[in-house]
């Protein structure tokens, strides 16, 4: 089982412009001190924190008693002028357990019910299974040499985005697993008992379709922190040996 918690903040659309329209950069440094703390909370569990909409954000985290997220809320109030509510979900894959937090969400009140205050919306009681997750780390093959240096910022910028939005749509539509870019050029997909032919057969979609050649180490282990950790220690495999995918020995075999 993997479990999956989205964060939303209450009512954020019409507190942004309540009693004036705030200054976007104002409202960028509060989301990203947001997610700076949602991560740090989330990684003392061995959990993976991702930015989403940054108004929307979400955790794999297996390891949080759903209860927990309620000291996250008090930090949140005391800190900020918003407040957050929280969404959990527990599936067999990342996709389904984010649907369930999700629905349990929309369920409590809409993003901007001015009612809706620090709701914890569970989807299940019981405690959650540990593990194990699987995740692949990607990078681009030699961004630097291939990119970085040879083509201005932006366009690096839009292709490595070419790149990631056709990984993540891949993933999700034939594997059920939540990928996200995570900064550089570096996407981490969190996905469930998957063999190695789904990750080469996803390099191999990106490839096509960009043009953008990518490599991936892949870590499985009851968390997403141990997961993670094994997917790096893999991916550093890529870059100095010139291998594609690394640390596929855990995965289960293709079908």
């Amino acid at each position: 089982m993997i479990q999956v918690a989205l964060i939303q903040i209450d009512d954020y659309g019409p507190w942004t412009v309540t009693p004036e329209p705030r200054r976007e950069t104002d409202l960028q440094s509060l989301q990203a001190s947001l997610f700076a703390d949602f991560a740090e909370f989330v990684g003392a569990y061995d959990g993976y924190a991702f930015y989403g909409r940054f108004d929307n954000m979400y955790a794999v985290a297996n390891e949080i008693d759903p209860t927990a997220f309620e000291r996250f809320q008090r930090r949140v109030r005391n800190s900020y002028p918003v407040t957050v509510s929280v969404g959990v979900g527990r599936a067999s894959t990342p996709v389904e357990a984010l649907d369930i937090a999700s629905e349990r969400l929309q369920a409590a009140g809409s993003a901007q019910d001015g009612d809706r205050r620090e709701v914890l919306a569970v989807g299940s009681d019981g405690l959650v299974e540990s593990g194990p997750v699987t995740v692949g780390h990607f990078d681009v093959v030699d961004v630097t040499g291939s990119l970085t240096d040879r083509r201005n910022a932006v366009d690096v910028t839009l292709a490595i985005r070419r790149a990631t939005l056709e990984l993540v749509t891949y993933l999700r539509q034939e594997y059920n697993s939540i990928a996200h870019f995570v900064g550089g050029d570096n996407i981490i997909a969190v996905c469930p008992d998957i063999g190695p032919g789904a990750f080469d057969d996803a390099i191999e979609h990106v490839s096509a379709e960009t043009g953008i050649e990518l490599q991936v180490g892949v870590g499985r282990g009851p968390t997403a922190h141990v997961a993670g950790d094994e997917a790096k220690e893999a991916l550093e495999q890529c870059r100095a040996t010139g291998a594609r995918i690394r640390g596929v020995d855990k995965l289960p075999a293709d079908d």
